[in-house]
């Protein structure tokens, strides 16, 4: 799986991204965490392989979420999904 990283100076939360290449919503999800400078990892899901769409489906499965994006882990543990500011806000604090 291609995982990439965008580097910012706000590290204090692990941040990964599930997003599509040609999703206007998951490309302003990235716009907005690098405009406030967060350190974040994101996957294109859709320029995955059909074995790494199963394992993502698995771990988004397992986290009780579908495969709607973009969809913002914080921490682990903390989905927001779709862009929705205020709740990146809240769980970017």
């Amino acid at each position: 799986m291609k995982i990439e990283k965008v580097k910012g100076k706000d590290s204090k939360h692990k941040v990964f991204l599930y997003a599509l290449s040609t999703c206007a919503w998951c490309k302003k999800t990235k716009k907005y965490l690098q405009d406030k400078s967060v350190e974040f990892e994101y996957v294109d899901v859709d320029l995955c392989t059909d074995e790494d769409m199963k394992t993502i489906r698995e771990d988004l499965e397992k986290r009780g979420l579908q495969m709607t994006f973009p969809i913002v882990l914080v921490d682990g543990s903390n989905a927001v999904v779709g862009f929705r500011e205020e709740k990146l806000n809240e769980a970017l604090k």
